[in-house]
């Protein structure tokens, strides 16, 4: 892996395309459980009897999906950091 080559605006936005592919499963993994937990607690009030069980769900969707989220950020600016580095 070498050093990106910033020289001009074609290159700048290959390497901003490259960068986007990093961690990019995790992202929207991530976004899809935020919004469905965002779904679960709205929605808990509604479910009746299983309305804790849902809200509790819900929770953990929002608590897992941003762990996601805030992971793929550390593995992009980790992959960043890491070509930047490299001497080319």
């Amino acid at each position: 892996m070498s050093r990106p080559d910033l020289s001009d605006d074609a290159r700048l936005a290959e390497y901003r395309a490259e960068l986007r592919t990093v961690g990019r499963n995790q992202r929207l993994a991530g976004f899809a459980l935020v919004i469905l937990g965002a779904i679960a607690v709205w929605a808990a009030g509604y479910a009746g009897g299983a309305g804790p069980a849902v809200q509790w769900g819900g929770y953990a969707a929002l608590a897992f999906g941003w762990a996601l989220m805030l992971a793929a950020i550390f593995l992009r600016t980790r992959y960043h950091r890491r070509r930047m580095r490299e001497e080319g």
